[in-house]
Order: structure tokens, then C-alpha cells, then sequence
């Protein structure tokens, strides 16, 4: 099994941004459906440790939040281009529930790399040089923000290859609670 761990974008929120999926040569553009904030990337792993993985996810404990989408951005340089994203407003709330979830794996004896945590909404990738063109996208869609969305749970997802690209199947969500003492987070909003 191939898994990641991600927080779901509601359907509109998807629809808004499959919107913006065009005009740029050599992308390969995310499907809608598959639009998603990955927490952490957990890689192949077998039944075991897919269960282990689980009851690690079970055990986090952490409040609803609210997260806004604003800008552009890509990973790569300014030849050879990886992939465009949409980024997410600082939220702190987010931080300290991706820190428990990069913790998950390793109850699980699951390998992780120890890469920084860039929170954001990958659009589209590449494979080909794009030239000066990505730098015309981004510009024309730099001022980009959508309306802060609720975040209720966050979800493990298996990830399946196919010949028309990936195929992601939610196989458990995690719910996260309403802050009993109704104290809004620093950087995010109590939903």
C-alpha cells in the first residue's frame, strides 16, 4: 500500500481551483478529486504497519480549525520546473497538528525523511521545460485567495497508479474536536 496522510478541500473550494488549471504548455494537471493538502507522505508500507500507522493516527488529539488558500508559487527552478501549487496562509494550528502526524510513522516503524514542511496545494506537475511561460501563470494569478474553509478531520489516503494518472481512495478520517473552552488558536479560527 502506498499512503499519505492529507487534509481534504471541500468540493467548491476543488472546483475553484481546477479554474485556474489551464493555459500553461506541459503541465499535467491534478485532477479535481484529487485536490489536497498532504501533512505528511508515508510511502509503501505493509498490512502491519498500515494498521500500526492507523491507531498511531486514532491517538492525535487537536482542534477544528479554519485554513485560507492565497497565491502561487512553484517547487524547481526557473528552467526546469516540478510543479505548481496554491499556498496556504501561516497557521499555526496547522503546524502543530502536521508535527503530530509526521510523529505517526514512526510508531509504526515506517522510515521518514526528515524534509521541512511546506504547506500547500499542488496544481499541476512537469516533466519538460516550460520555459518563461510559468512565470507569466503565476503572475496573472499571484493575487489568488480563496475564503477560509473549516477543517474538521484530517484523512489517510491510499494512492493507486493507473494509466490516467493517480488514483487516491480515502481509507480512514481522523476527526479533530471543537475546542471545549471556545479559545480561538494563534493563526487559525475555532470552526
Amino acid at each position: 500500500m502506498r499512503l499519505f496522510v492529507a487534509i481534504a478541500l471541500p468540493e467548491e473550494l476543488r472546483q475553484r481551483l481546477a479554474a485556474l488549471q489551464h493555459g500553461l504548455p506541459g503541465a499535467r494537471w491534478v485532477a479535481p478529486e484529487n485536490l489536497h493538502l498532504t501533512l505528511c507522505f508515508i510511502g509503501e508500507v505493509d498490512r502491519r504497519q498500515a494498521q500500526d500507522l492507523d491507531a498511531a493516527l486514532a491517538a492525535i488529539r487537536g482542534p477544528r480549525f479554519s485554513l485560507s488558500l492565497a497565491g502561487l508559487g512553484y517547487f524547481g527552478t526557473e528552467t526546469k520546473l516540478r510543479s505548481i501549487w496554491v499556498g496556504i496562509d501561516p497557521c499555526e494550528t496547522l503546524k502543530r497538528l502536521q508535527a503530530k502526524v509526521a510523529q505517526a510513522p514512526r510508531h509504526a516503524d515506517i522510515a521518514q525523511s526528515s524534509s521541512k514542511f511546506r504547506p500547500h496545494v499542488t496544481l499541476g506537475r512537469f516533466k519538460a521545460k516550460t520555459g518563461e511561460r510559468h512565470a507569466d501563470f503565476i503572475s496573472r494569478h499571484a493575487l489568488f485567495r480563496a475564503a477560509p474553509f473549516a477543517v474538521e478531520d484530517f484523512v489517510l489516503f491510499s494512492s493507486f497508479l493507473s494509466q490516467g494518472g493517480a488514483i487516491y481512495r480515502a481509507e480512514a478520517r481522523y476527526p479533530l474536536v471543537r475546542d471545549p473552552a471556545g479559545v480561538t488558536e494563534p493563526g487559525g479560527s475555532e470552526v
